[in-house]
């Protein structure tokens, strides 16, 4: 079996389990935590509250390219499925136009968000590394499967649009109008990630790296809390939403 051929295999497995695999960044995840202290003592409260902040609208803004690329695409594609390759049309317009991958660019931008606001360069430098590695062999796993099924339109689109990085000469207006209920039924439980991932990162650090008292903690970052109840409100709205009623269903997406 060539290179190729065995990383698309490696695909293949990575693209089922996709949705766990980030969860092994969590050891050097905490490592970096504890670490971060001394960053925090050595620049100040204000300035850190100021830097995470900022990470988390980064985060924000990840979601922003995933929803402006799910609310133009139709039914069938750009999902969150993860048993099975699945495309029942090939995107080429809007999102799709300027990057081949505008899913994952966004899902990269959410994370660099969640490690930039551990402030340990390692940490991001390691992140980072790892999610380029696993994403190239779903990438190549979800290439082969697209060129099976499309064949030339396919490969004449691939050879223009660049794979992450996005190139805003090549843009071309969506086929298909902008629909909010598509991304509020789709991108909810991203929402919900970066909610609880800044929420957990900031109360591991300080209550149990740093020691704060839970009830100080409480206090003094009462921000976040609000922000999960916020955020886990509007999700599990959506969610019910979704599941229990026709509210947020578009024909055709």
């Amino acid at each position: 079996m060539s290179l190729h051929d065995t990383m698309v295999k490696h695909g293949h497995t990575m693209f089922r389990f996709r949705s766990y695999l980030p969860l092994l960044i969590i050891p050097p995840l905490l490592i970096a935590m504890k670490e971060s202290l001394w960053v925090e003592q050595m620049i100040g409260d204000g300035i850190e509250d100021a830097w995470v902040f900022l990470c988390f609208l980064l985060s924000l803004f990840g979601l922003y390219v995933r929803a402006i690329t799910v609310g133009h695409v139709p039914g069938g594609t750009s999902g969150r499925n993860t048993q099975s390759q699945r495309a029942h049309h090939l995107n080429t317009t809007g999102m799709y136009s300027i990057v081949r991958n505008p899913l994952y660019l966004g899902n990269f931008i959410i994370i660099l968000g969640v490690l930039l606001s551990i402030k340990v360069w390692w940490l991001v430098l390691l992140g980072s590394l790892v999610f380029f590695i696993y994403m190239e062999r779903i990438i190549l796993a979800e290439e082969k499967f697209l060129a099976d099924n499309y064949g030339q339109p396919y490969m004449d689109w691939r050879a223009k649009t660049p794979a992450i990085w996005p190139n805003f000469a090549l843009w071309q207006k969506p086929e298909l109008p902008f629909s909010a209920k598509t991304v509020m039924k789709r991108e909810y439980p991203g929402f919900i990630a970066i909610g609880a991932a800044f929420f957990i990162t900031e109360f591991i650090t300080d209550v149990f790296f740093e020691k704060e008292k839970l009830s100080e903690w409480i206090i003094d970052d009462i921000a976040w809390p609000i922000m999960l109840f916020v955020i886990l409100s509007i999700g599990l709205t959506l969610r019910y939403l979704k599941k229990k009623t026709n509210f947020l269903k578009v024909e055709g997406r």
